[in-house]
């Protein structure tokens, strides 16, 4: 079975899809870490995320692993490098969406997502999963929820992380950007899929969305 939760940033859709990957036991995919750790590397390598060409080709020759992780957050190896904190830091997050537009840069890590889903029961968490990556998906979700109750929830995670010199002012900057570009770019805009779940979770505890959404995966109903 494949599950696909879809949403904007800081909407919950990661930790409510670790939480139910946790509970069922299927393997819980990271497609948003997947971009984040190419765009480290697209920094660490001076490439303009406008060079569609450059990033690729650079894409093409990069090897990006998630190894699960049952005692904590799933662990991202960008080239056999653990890169899992950095790729939270605020450099990545202000460029991700602008990598994450690039049609040819979507086929390359779209392709490995198939993959990973091919091989087992999983979960896979974005923006297009239920839309684009999934479509034939058994569950689908789409999760969201007020933009200042996202602005908190990120701001908190990037405080659990450590990550310096952060603002709330910064993270609504950065939350409103990507809103703009994840819902206008030509490949693969966000947008709910017309089978998926809707779930606001502005008002709702992290349980009771595990709970709202484990009950339709049991059930299937919407």
């Amino acid at each position: 079975m494949i599950i696909a939760i879809d949403g904007p940033a800081g909407s919950g859709k990661s930790t409510i899809a670790k939480l139910v990957a946790k509970k069922t036991g299927f393997l819980y995919i990271d497609t948003g870490a997947m971009y984040r750790a190419l765009t480290l590397k697209t920094i660490n390598n001076r490439i303009d995320p406008k060079d569609e060409r450059a990033v690729c080709d650079l894409a093409k020759r990069t090897q990006i692993d998630l190894i699960p992780n049952a005692h904590g957050p799933i662990q991202v190896l960008l080239d056999n490098i653990d890169v899992s904190v950095a790729i939270r830091e605020p450099r990545v997050t202000s460029r991700v969406s602008d990598i994450a537009k690039l049609g040819s840069v979507r086929e390359i890590l779209v392709k490995l997502q198939r993959r990973l889903g091919a091989e087992r029961d999983c979960i896979l968490d974005g923006r297009d999963i239920g839309t684009t990556v999934f479509p034939d998906a058994e569950r689908k979700f789409y999760i969201d929820a007020a933009f200042d109750v996202r602005v908190e929830r990120r701001y908190k995670d990037l405080i659990n992380l450590n990550i310096k010199g952060v603002s709330r002012e910064q993270v609504a900057s950065d939350l409103k950007n990507r809103d703009t570009i994840d819902s206008t770019r030509e490949h693969s805009p966000l947008k709910k899929a017309p089978d998926a779940v809707f779930i606001d979770t502005s008002a709702m505890t992290i349980d009771e969305v595990v709970n709202a959404v484990m009950s339709r995966i049991h059930t299937g109903s919407s």
